[in-house]
């Protein structure tokens, strides 16, 4: 199916059902986003999709999956992740942006944030917290 093709069937969609756009393919075709757009009611997975970036004002209300992407070099300020935040095989993210908002826990997992304490990693994303702990690979 041709890009235009699916680009009128979920802008039509959006129009009749208030229906958001998916994520995902709207980043890999880059499409501009809305605010509500930003707005992902669920959990959102990069599972070896390599985004070379996240959009600013990106608020995802369940787990944030960023698995296997190599391309991806840092996560956008004031980023807010309403449960989990899953940062594995992500080795180009050396640091965690200010202002980022984790409601559950964060795990890293072969990552080069792994050098960081936990208390390290909590003063690097002020104002932002984790309200969860913070999970490595043991």
């Amino acid at each position: 199916m041709k890009k235009e093709t699916l680009k009128n069937i979920f802008n039509f969609l959006k129009k009749e059902d208030n229906i958001n756009r998916p994520f995902l393919w709207m980043l890999l075709n880059k499409e501009p986003f809305t605010e509500e757009d930003l707005d992902v009611r669920g959990d959102l997975n990069f599972y070896y999709i390599n985004p070379t970036s996240l959009p600013e004002g990106l608020k995802v209300r369940g787990n944030l999956f960023v698995e296997y992407c190599s391309k991806l070099t840092s996560l956008p300020e004031g980023l807010e992740v309403g449960i989990d935040l899953y940062l594995m095989e992500t080795r180009n993210i050396t640091l965690l942006p200010k202002g980022l908002k984790v409601h559950g826990d964060l795990y890293i997992t072969d990552t080069a944030l792994e050098v960081y304490t936990d208390k390290q990693l909590r003063e690097m994303i002020k104002p932002g917290f984790i309200k969860g702990k913070i999970y490595r690979e043991e």
